[in-house]
């Protein structure tokens, strides 16, 4: 699954288009690695999201195409920074 797209499933992002763009603007990483929407997103890569001053990391558990609003948050595993 594209990485802009698990982002929105996953209910980090709330429309794919700003999950887009925060990956052309650098503001996501998997693995250590700044990456586009089109990479492809895999369970056991961890995530790095930069919200303005904030940076969230996070282990990616499960890829789904569709998922529920209370089954979001299973998706993955918040890291300590």
């Amino acid at each position: 699954m594209r990485l802009d797209k698990w982002l929105k499933v996953s209910r980090l992002i709330k429309r794919r288009t700003v999950a887009n763009e925060a990956c052309d603007n650098g503001r996501v990483s998997v693995n250590g690695r700044v990456v586009k929407a089109g990479y492809e997103i895999k369970s056991g890569d961890i995530v790095e999201l930069k919200f303005g001053e904030r940076t969230v990391r996070l282990e990616v558990l499960t890829v789904a195409d569709n998922v529920g609003k209370a089954d979001a948050a299973a998706m993955y595993r918040e890291l300590a920074n």
